[in-house]
């Protein structure tokens, strides 16, 4: 996984990792979900990736936008 900037200083989010369909989230108690083309969609999960790379904004976009609408839990 590859570490997420956190330029605010304020996120949950530690790690990330990009796959063609999906990204996988690292938050900070250590806990890993997927989030792909079915849930919660396309265009969210494009959204997420860019603002992973981007190393800002990810943990609030989860937060309003996304929730529990995740593929599944990886631990």
């Amino acid at each position: 996984m590859e570490r997420y900037l956190n330029l605010s200083g304020h996120s949950g989010i530690r790690a990330y990792q990009i796959h063609d369909d999906a990204i996988d989230i690292q938050f900070d108690g250590g806990s890993v979900y997927r989030y792909d083309h079915r849930h919660p969609g396309r265009d969210a999960v494009t959204n997420m990736k860019q603002l992973a790379q981007k190393g800002r904004g990810l943990n609030t976009y989860i937060n309003k936008n996304v929730r529990n609408n995740y593929a599944s839990r990886l631990r």
